[in-house]
């Protein structure tokens, strides 16, 4: 082996010492490199030449920081690089190198201005300053006609004059040169050539890897390799050694241990970019994944406003009813069909509003019974009760009056109607003056009821008739015995003791327990407790579609990751860190799942909308749409972050391997 030639300057830019490499394959180790020292000064045109499988292609990957030796010390600048965490290794390819490819390695969605600023973004450089860098680059290599052209739309030459414009964007102190002109015809290598010569008057440290020694001839020093071994190191063919520049093209900083810039507004934005330059390229895919969040999120607020609205529908018709009441119905407890069991009686309604606490005691008994006005007939309910029935169930009078104490004592024949018989026994006329028959007997309408509407049983409770419980007893029915007793409660926190105590008079009245008491805030608490489990079933069942979604999500996020392996290598060698990486990828995977969340919301208040107008029940409240729309969002995160970190942890020799 030649001796290589002496150096002027003192302290090497790159200095190897004894590396080797060695990749396992199973239980077979391979080693490439077999203890390369070597020492390149700044400014050098260095050409490392050896035949395929020689470990040229390996030693460029650990010269420029892609990959690690297995043994040995790499120094760059005097600094030990074996100490360097990823971090500081792409911080380190970001401000000292710049890599121009065989393959050229260019970003396909991107144009040749924007391939050329990845480098700049990644140093934070602001955005004018980088474009306008990128286009100087550019135009002074003769692209000024092709900015704003993709790679596709780009010749071979000049894919590779970007590639080079990309790596001296950051100033590309050491530029890698990895077979510039094997995939170019004779005349654009030529060009390719000539500018790195350029470059190396310029001072720039270029080390070019090649298997043609024509091209080897281009350098002013010459490294030959066979079987990952140094065998000659010294001037082409035929050359005298030309000394470099004295001066290098810029002073590199060699990035300190816990080094890092942080977070910062500029560098989340030009990523938000990316990802969303990455996501309207494979627009399609991006709709279809979009799609499984729109369901989810959709179904999530429509499916709770249902919910929510069923519950506050049937809430509103108990509350209509009367929060605050006892039914005291004939029959002892867990007795059924107890109607016609005759216990209760007019006076144990008396006897029950003296009670405290009790601000009425309604007496009723209710049965069928056909109504006739003229030549109409309707089959309805007819309830005999007292006048403290409107204020007991806070039913008040529409039109006309409701009958009086002094009707109930002197046996009076007159009715009050619901709407629903004022509405089939006397269409489009006032009721109020009219007569009816009941079993023949004349009744007087004196009083139209205001509409109550259904029970959460689907009772219509407009359907009735009221008449003077005395009367009734007398003239309708025949007897004397109750079907209710409704007790309105004054203080609604003492319910259940006033409940107690009704319990103990009419047991202590009838000498047992023949009767029935029930709570109707018991009954709204179990309907509201029933709903809240219906609410929450429909908001689990599309929760699932929620996640389903959210695995579609990183599914296809996965997907990316493997179709653009060789692209995160590139931006990996061009200097972007881990959290680079991981900004980009978490911010596409968030991108899709907030905007799947803001369409899902959309849709979801327009199908609860629509759901309303023909009928349902609805309640759309900002609960359920922030909580949709959270979930969505953390969707994304959760299941963007898997496919982010696989995407950041890749390796980047590995990732520009990839096809």
């Amino acid at each position: 082996m030649s001796s290589p030639q002496q150096k002027p300057q003192a302290t090497p830019l790159i200095e190897l010492v004894d590396i080797t490499k060695t990749y396992a394959t199973g239980e077979l180790a391979v080693q490439v490199l077999k203890g390369i020292s070597l020492k390149i000064y700044p400014g050098e045109f260095v050409a490392i030449m050896g035949a395929s499988g020689s470990g040229k292609s390996t030693l460029m990957n650990i010269l420029g920081c892609l990959d690690r030796p297995s043994t040995g010390q790499y120094l760059f600048d005097g600094q030990d690089v074996s100490t360097f965490d990823r971090d500081m290794l792409a911080a380190l390819r970001r401000e000292a190198f710049g890599f121009v490819f065989q393959s050229y390695n260019l970003i396909p969605m991107a144009t040749a201005t924007e391939n050329v600023e990845v480098p700049a973004i990644y140093a934070g450089m602001s955005r004018d300053a980088r474009r306008e860098r990128a286009e100087q680059l550019l135009s002074s290599l003769g692209l000024e006609e092709r900015l704003d052209h993709r790679p596709s739309q780009l010749s071979g030459g000049q894919q590779q004059r970007v590639s080079i414009a990309r790596a001296l964007v950051n100033g590309g102190q050491v530029i890698l040169a990895d077979e510039p002109t094997g995939a170019l015809d004779s005349r654009s290598g030529v060009e390719v050539m000539r500018l790195l010569r350029e470059l190396a008057d310029q001072g720039h440290t270029i080390i070019l890897i090649t298997h043609d020694r024509d091209v080897a001839n281009n350098a002013r020093r010459l490294v030959e390799l066979k079987d990952g071994q140094v065998i000659a190191d010294g001037p082409p063919d035929g050359a005298q050694a030309a000394p470099p520049p004295p001066v290098p093209a810029r002073s590199v900083h060699v990035p300190q241990q816990g080094e890092d810039e942080g977070w910062n507004f500029r560098e989340l934005t030009e990523a938000f970019r990316m990802a969303m330059r990455a996501l309207t390229a494979n627009l399609y895919r991006t709709v279809l994944t979009l799609l499984g969040i729109v369901i989810g999120v959709a179904s999530v607020v429509a499916m709770l406003a249902v919910g929510n609205g069923s519950k506050q529908s049937v809430m509103d018709q108990m509350s209509a009813m009367g929060t605050n009441l006892l039914l005291v119905r004939p029959g002892a407890p867990g007795q059924r069909n107890a109607n016609g069991v005759a216990t209760l009686v007019p006076d144990d309604a008396i006897a029950i509003s003296a009670l405290p606490n009790v601000t009425a005691a309604v007496p009723e008994y209710t049965g069928g019974m056909t109504a006739r006005a003229g030549n109409l007939d309707y089959q309805t309910q007819v309830n005999a009760t007292t006048p403290a029935m409107v204020v007991a169930k806070s039913w008040p009078v529409e039109s006309g009056v409701f009958f009086s104490e002094d009707d109930q004592q002197r046996y009076a024949p007159v009715a009050v109607i619901g709407k629903t018989v004022a509405a089939n026994l006397f269409p489009d006329q006032d009721p109020v003056g009219r007569y009816m028959l009941l079993k023949n007997v004349p009744f007087q309408v004196i009083g139209v009821m205001s509409a109550k509407g259904a029970t959460p049983f689907g009772q219509d409770q407009d359907d009735v008739v009221f008449v003077p419980l005395s009367t009734g007893s007398l003239r309708l029915f025949g007897q004397r015995n109750l079907r209710t007793i409704t007790v309105l409660v004054d203080n609604l926190e003492r319910i259940d003791e006033t409940q107690t105590e009704v319990t103990s008079l009419l047991i202590a009245r009838h000498q047992a327990e023949d009767f029935q008491i029930r709570n109707t805030a018991s009954i709204i608490e179990t309907q509201s407790a029933m709903r809240d489990t219906m609410t929450v079933l429909l908001g689990s069942i599309a929760a699932i579609s929620l996640l389903v979604g959210g695995i579609g999500v990183m599914n296809i996020m996965l997907v990316n990751v493997t179709e653009r392996t060789r692209e995160i290598g590139i931006r990996m060698a061009t200097g972007a860190r881990t959290r680079h990486v991981m900004q980009q990828f978490m911010l596409e995977a968030l991108l899709v799942s907030a905007l799947g969340g803001v369409v899902g919301v959309v849709l979801g208040l327009s199908i609860g909308l629509l759901l309303s107008a023909l009928g349902t029940p609805i309640q759309l409240s900002l609960a359920p749409v922030a909580l949709a729309f959270g979930c969505a969002f953390g969707t994304g995160l959760v299941f963007g972050y898997t496919p982010a970190r696989r995407a950041a942890m890749l390796d980047p020799v590995v990732a520009l391997a990839s096809d």
